[in-house]
This record gives structure tokens, C-alpha cells and sequence, in this order.
């Protein structure tokens, strides 16, 4: 498996002649969809969707109805490629298995609506990669590799690390880390590493296009 980290949420996963892109937004580099077999998208916002990243591909895209609405709207060339996805539906892309987890996006404020998301879970020869999207929800089944989100305005650093060690990933790689500086990751790069680390938990925060 080659697991390849793009701008900020985007994770493109290789193995066995199957490529997936997921979430590859609008701070995601255009390679990330170069050649791949599907993409999967988790929710709307624009750092997890970007209708120009579907345009310079032709390959499948899965996603929530939520979504599949935005692209009728503001990519209606791609809608015939997409397939809607629902909580805990199942399916094979290539030597790939994918669960759909969770359905709601984690709450940004009392005062606005939810917004939907789905968390996928993929299988990748032994092992399992969950990328939760813009939520907390813990998969309810054994995970190899967390993507795990650093940063966000719906998140403090606490709950990240919660969420990871419920998940209980033996490898945690960081995803969502456009929202702070450079001085604000490398605190959060030690509090993660630290606190994981004391479980016995390994966390990591690739450059973009670096490989794992």
C-alpha cells in the first residue's frame, strides 16, 4: 500500500493497480486525482470539494446526497459519474473495500445547522484506513491507519487527541492541518505526538506529496 498525503484532507491510496483519491479539495494539488479509479468525497465544504478536481478526472466518484446535489448544481457534466452513498453501505473498488461511516458532520456551532458527512473506511490488503471527514465518529470496528484531523474551527486539540485514541489506530497520520501556522502545528505536532505516544499510539504529519 502507498498512501500519498496531498493539501490538507486529501489522501490518495495506492495498491495492487487500485488508486482512490479521497476529499481532494480546494487546497489539494490536481495530481492528486491524476490516473486514479474513484474518488470519494465526505461532505460539501470547499476544502473537501472541489468541482475542477472531478473535471480532470473521468473516474467514478462516491459520495453522500448532499453532495451529489452541490455537483448537479456546479459541475452538472460529472453527476452521471456519481454514485450516492449511505451509512454503513459497502462496496469494492478494484482489490479495495470501502465502508461508509457515520453521517453527520461534527457541530461547528449551536447557533448553525448540521451539515451531513460520511467517513469511509477502506480495505487495503491487511490493513484498514479510516478518513473520518469533518467528524468524530469512531468507526465501531478495528482500524490499522487513521487520517487522523489536526486542526479545525469545529475542533480543539483535545478532542483530536480523543478521538484518536478512541479509534485506537496503531498509525496516525494528520490530515486538516490548513487552518494553522506553522508555529500553531508544531505545538499541535507535540501535544499529538506526545499524548498518543503515551498509549503507544504513532502519529505523523506528512509533508504534502510525501509518501507513507
Amino acid at each position: 500500500m502507498r498512501l500519498t498525503k496531498f493539501g490538507h484532507a486529501a489522501v490518495r491510496i495506492e495498491t495492487e493497480g487500485t488508486t482512490v483519491v479521497l476529499d481532494p479539495g480546494c487546497w489539494t494539488q490536481r495530481e492528486a486525482v491524476d490516473g486514479v479509479d474513484a474518488v470519494l468525497i465526505t461532505h460539501e465544504h470547499v476544502d473537501h470539494y472541489d468541482p475542477e478536481h472531478l473535471r480532470a478526472t473521468d473516474a467514478p466518484i462516491f459520495t453522500i446526497a448532499a453532495v451529489a446535489a452541490q455537483i448537479r448544481d456546479s459541475a452538472p457534466d460529472v453527476a452521471e459519474r456519481v454514485t450516492v452513498v449511505a451509512p454503513d453501505q459497502t462496496w469494492q473498488i478494484g482489490s479495495i473495500g470501502i465502508r461508509a461511516i457515520g453521517e453527520l458532520h461534527a457541530v461547528i456551532h449551536a447557533d448553525l445547522p448540521r451539515f451531513h458527512n460520511s467517513g469511509y473506511v477502506l480495505t487495503v490488503e491487511d490493513q484498514t484506513v479510516f478518513h473520518p471527514g469533518d467528524a468524530l465518529t469512531v468507526p465501531g470496528l478495528p482500524v490499522d491507519v487513521l487520517l487522523a484531523p489536526v486542526c479545525a474551527p469545529w475542533m480543539r486539540a483535545s478532542e483530536g487527541v480523543d478521538f484518536a485514541r478512541s479509534v485506537g489506530a496503531a498509525r496516525n497520520v494528520a490530515i486538516h492541518d490548513r487552518i494553522y501556522s506553522g508555529e500553531g502545528l508544531g505545538i499541535i505536532d507535540g501535544q499529538f505526538g506526545r499524548l498518543l505516544g503515551a498509549r503507544g499510539l504513532d502519529y505523523v504529519r506528512l509533508p504534502d506529496g510525501s509518501d507513507l
